[in-house]
């Protein structure tokens, strides 16, 4: 058992397994089985972001056979060889928020294998991890449908995954309504997320 972040050692590669034995309280993600720490605490106007957005969708997907996750929420993506055991696992994010349709991705731990749609809320510590990192983990693991909320800007960036890879969408500036290709169910505006 690990109680102290700093003994891990940072070049090494980590599974699943690993992970489940850490026991301190800094919050982190492995991607491709090396650590990346999570920003402290989100800003107050990143958790309103959050809540909001966490409402909308709430109502949106109630009585719906797709489940909403908000973080923390561990969402264990797959390699390309699926194997499902914590040992083989190296890829364990917390996306803001989550939607998982196949009742058959969730266990008491969270979720195993992709979810149908991610939200990320950009943060000024984690924009490129968003940006970058996590845009092709999502895209390889087969998430359907990725947006990255941007509250300084005050837009959003969808991406649909086709054929593997991910297209994006016209941008969203607040007055735009929000439609999703994947849930037609989701129709409202972007500024109601950023009172």
């Amino acid at each position: 058992m690990i109680t102290d972040i700093n003994e891990l050692d940072l070049n090494k590669t980590y599974s699943y397994a690993d992970y489940l034995t850490w026991m301190f309280q800094d919050r982190l993600e492995l991607f491709r089985g090396k650590i990346f720490k999570m920003s402290p605490a989100p800003s107050m106007y990143h958790q309103k972001v959050s809540r909001d957005l966490t409402i909308i969708l709430g109502n949106k997907f109630k009585n719906h056979s797709c489940n909403l996750f908000v973080a923390p929420f561990d969402v264990r993506l797959l390699d390309s060889k699926k194997s499902k055991k914590d040992s083989d696992v190296y890829t364990v994010v917390q996306p803001d928020l989550c939607v998982v349709c196949d009742e058959a991705k969730l266990d008491a731990r969270g979720a195993i294998g992709a979810p149908d749609l991610i939200v990320e809320i950009l943060s000024p510590g984690n924009s490129k991890k968003e940006m970058t990192y996590k845009y092709d983990l999502y895209q390889e693991a087969g998430v359907l449908e990725y947006w990255m909320i941007n509250p300084d800007d005050k837009t959003m960036l969808v991406y649909v995954l086709k054929n593997g890879i991910f297209e994006g969408q016209k941008p969203l500036i607040e007055e735009s309504i929000v439609k999703s290709p994947l849930f037609p169910q989701l129709d409202f505006t972007l500024s109601e997320i950023f009172n």
